[in-house]
This record gives structure tokens, C-alpha cells and sequence, in this order.
């Protein structure tokens, strides 16, 4: 017999669906939200039954969970600067309840025997819910059209070596030929980059990156994804957007079946990062110029964009500590995303509304992840209270992330999680993991649906 669980939070400001809050309560039964109300009379025993638990959420915030549809969790292979554990940690922290992870593991996951290798690890080891990608090779294996479950095909079209690299006309119109699975792109030009770096080869000023993999490298690479995805009527997705070309690009031609991501450092940070905080500034695509800054937001809030994603990709810091060109590459993100984006909120320059569906229900809606994104009966309980009361920085000694550094370190913030709750269960209160959580594979239903 299955004992259920039952959760209520009580007194939270609650964004509901149609954007507007609410001042109520939120039953939750199982895995499920059961009921949304001003005041919902159950009487749930305090602390005697583990099975029945209450949360005074006065003068808190209840957001769907962030869904996180680009991150870099360096496992297998890699475990050194990340690994699923510690990755999903750092997920509950930053009220991340589900994440999308890329194929440049080792052994890479462009098999189905490595993308169930990924799910085994991550039925063993993450406190969140997780998806992973498969990733594209030249050859146009088999597994792209077969592999399952999977959110889609990763493209590296640039700035990536080896098997994953595929930035040869005729092996990209192959794969978009190919089957009718969701492809997400890396979007930069390889031949492009290949010709700055010989243009630039010998400077060792780590802001040359950004003219190395100039805004022109992310255009040129766009344009092709784009007539392609429109010659095939392909569902394409554009990873990391990080240009005002790109964005001007999509204003123009966007058809219905293409969407487009943005990260908070490319919003944020810009060129002059270089200045400030190093190799930490450092990541592909590049930061780019403040007036890209401005257009990317306008893009996000007219909906050229369609969400955001963190590209968390952490490196340990003796690899940061090197001379450039030797850096790598990446940064993290995933216990900064949803705080630097409330605090933009909490600004004005956008609505709480607004961030919680760029950051949950869009990603759900583009990926076809059933019941996610939203606070209403029917949906899972993945949930995420936030206080927009209080500011603190960034610090380092807090992350939970393996590599330790961020590149928002000391950016004083509001709209940090208190609670994060997977499944119905709290995996994260007021500064403690519970670790005894799991999270579950994510479904992808319908993706060729928009």
C-alpha cells in the first residue's frame, strides 16, 4: 500500500497562470498541486507525521521552478569540476527544479547506451529533475532520430573540437534532413573563428575573445541554422543568443517553429567584465557590447526571445588561472539565475510575471514538458519560494557548485530561494539540502506542436 504524502504552504504570495498574484494557499497531495486557494482548511500535524508537512510562507513569493534548459554538468568524465550531485545541489539552491544537460561529456552522449548511462547516474544521484541532449556528429548517427527520451539534437556548429564539432554545410543539411526531433544549436561560424585566430594569434588580453569570436561568427552561423530550419520546416532552437545581429535577425525572420534563448550574462555582463573579474568573464559565445546588452533585453521582453538559460559550465579555478588562450571557456549559473533576474525585476525593468515565464512556463511550452510551469491544480509540485524583501551578495563560501567561483561574486541580489520543493518534496529550507530527495526524467511530448 502507498502511504501519500500531503504538503500545504500557507500565506504565500502566489503568481498564478495568468500572471496576476494571489495571497493564499497551495495543497499539494503526492507529486501533484491539488488545490490553489485564499485559504484552504486542512489541518495537517506539525512535525509528528513526515508524510504530512506545513509551510508558513507570510511574506514570501511561490514561483513555478525554474527550468534550466542549457547547462554543462561535466559527468560522466569530467567530475572534477562538476558532477550530477553537487550540480543538482546547487540546482535546489537556486531554485532550479529541472535541468537540461548538453552531450560534451566523455564518453560523449551521442548513443542511447551513453544517454541511459546519463539517466541511470541521474536516477542514482540528482535532488532535481533532469533531461539530457544528444549530441550531433558528422557522421549523422542513427541514435539522433531514435535516442529516447531526449529534449534534441545538440549542434555545435562552432567553438568545439572533435566529433562534436559539425560546421560543414552539407553534414548540418544532413542532419536537419534527418527526422522531424527538435534541434538546438550552437551557433557559431568555425571558419570564421579558425581565420581571427590566426588574425590574433600571439595576444594574450583575454577581452580579444570577444573579437576572436566576433558578432559576426554568431550571424553567419544563425543565418545558416535559420534557411536551413526553414528549407526542412525543422523546429530549431538557438542556444545562447548573444548578439543584436541575431536578435535583429529573428525581429525580422522568426518563423513559428524557431525559438531562441538568451543567458542572464549576456543581459548583464558585457565587454568591460574583462576588466573587473578576468577569465571569469570568459565564455562562448563571448560577451559582447552594452548596446548588445540593450537589444537582447528588448528582444527577451518582445518576445524575439523566448526564455533564458544559465550555460551553466563550470571549470575549476587553476583552469581559469591560466594565460589566454588556455582558459576555458564557461561559467556557472544556476544558484545566480533566478536571483539576478528577480533583482532586474524588483528594478523595473521587468515584471516577477515575466521572469517566472522565461525562466519555467516558456521553456516547458517550447520542450514539451508536460505539467511543468505553472501554479494551478493538475501541474507537479515543483515549486520554488522566494523572498524579494531582502539583499545579499554573492559569496563565494555559499556556492554549492564543485568549482567554487562565480562570476556575479559580491553582486548584491534579492529574490533568493528559501524553499525549493522537487516533486512535492522540500529539497531545499532556509540554507539546508535534503539530500535524500530525487528528482525524475523529464517527459518530452509534442515537440513539433507549436
Amino acid at each position: 500500500m502507498t502511504v501519500s504524502t500531503r504538503l500545504l504552504i500557507r500565506h504565500a504570495r502566489i503568481l498564478q497562470p495568468n500572471g496576476e498574484f494571489l495571497i493564499g494557499d497551495v495543497e499539494v497531495c503526492d507529486r501533484q498541486i491539488v488545490q490553489v486557494a485564499p485559504e484552504i482548511r486542512i489541518s495537517l500535524p506539525d512535525g509528528e507525521d513526515p508524510t504530512h508537512q506545513e509551510i508558513d510562507a507570510t511574506g514570501l513569493t511561490l514561483l513555478p521552478g525554474v527550468i534550466d534548459p542549457q547547462v554543462h554538468f561535466r559527468e560522466p568524465g569530467l567530475e572534477y569540476k562538476e558532477d550530477l550531485f553537487t550540480a543538482s545541489c546547487a540546482c535546489a539552491k537556486g531554485g532550479v527544479t529541472s535541468f537540461l544537460e548538453m552531450p560534451n561529456t566523455k564518453p560523449l552522449t551521442t548513443t542511447q547506451a551513453a544517454l541511459d548511462d546519463k539517466l541511470r547516474r541521474a536516477a542514482e544521484k540528482c535532488l532535481v529533475n533532469y533531461g539530457f541532449f544528444i549530441g550531433a556528429t558528422a557522421e549523422g548517427l542513427p541514435d539522433l532520430i531514435a535516442a529516447h527520451p531526449t529534449p534534441g539534437i545538440k549542434i555545435f556548429m562552432g567553438s568545439m573540437h572533435g566529433a562534436l564539432l559539425v560546421d560543414q554545410e552539407a553534414a548540418l543539411e544532413k542532419i536537419f534532413a534527418m527526422g522531424d526531433r527538435l534541434i538546438a544549436v550552437h551557433a557559431e561560424d568555425q571558419e570564421r573563428i579558425r581565420q581571427r585566430r590566426e588574425q590574433f594569434a600571439g595576444i594574450t588580453d583575454r577581452a580579444i575573445h570577444s573579437q576572436i569570436q566576433d558578432n559576426q561568427a554568431a550571424l553567419l552561423a544563425t543565418q545558416l541554422a535559420l534557411k536551413l530550419s526553414k528549407k526542412y520546416q525543422r523546429r530549431l532552437h538557438i542556444l545562447h543568443l548573444s548578439t543584436a545581429e541575431e536578435a535583429d535577425l529573428l525581429r525580422q525572420d522568426k518563423p513559428a517553429w524557431v525559438t531562441a534563448e538568451v543567458t542572464p550574462q549576456h543581459l548583464l555582463l558585457n565587454t568591460s567584465a574583462y576588466e573587473t573579474i578576468g577569465s571569469f568573464a570568459q565564455m562562448n559565445p563571448p560577451l559582447r557590447s552594452p548596446h548588445d546588452n540593450e537589444v537582447l533585453w528588448q528582444a527577451l521582453k518582445d518576445g524575439v526571445i523566448d526564455f533564458i538559460a544559465t550555460d551553466h559550465a563550470p571549470h575549476t579555478l587553476e583552469e581559469k588561472a591560466q594565460d589566454y588562450p588556455n582558459t576555458p571557456s564557461g561559467m556557472p549559473g544556476v544558484e545566480t539565475s533566478l536571483p539576478l533576474m528577480l533583482t532586474q525585476a524588483m528594478q523595473g525593468r521587468c515584471t516577477v510575471a515575466q521572469v517566472a515565464n522565461w525562466m519555467s512556463t516558456a521553456v516547458a511550452q517550447a520542450y514539451g514538458i508536460p505539467s511543468k510551469g505553472a501554479i494551478a491544480p493538475g501541474y507537479d509540485a515543483d515549486l520554488v519560494l522566494v523572498d524579494l524583501e531582502t539583499y545579499r551578495p554573492v559569496l563565494r563560501e555559499e556556492l554549492q557548485t564543485k568549482c567554487g567561483w562565480s562570476s556575479f561574486e559580491g553582486w548584491n541580489l534579492t529574490g533568493y530561494p528559501v524553499v525549493t520543493i522537487v516533486g512535492g518534496q522540500i529539497v531545499y529550507d532556509r540554507g539546508k539540502l535534503n539530500t535524500a530527495v530525487r528528482g525524475q526524467a523529464l517527459r518530452f511530448d509534442s515537440l513539433g506542436d507549436r
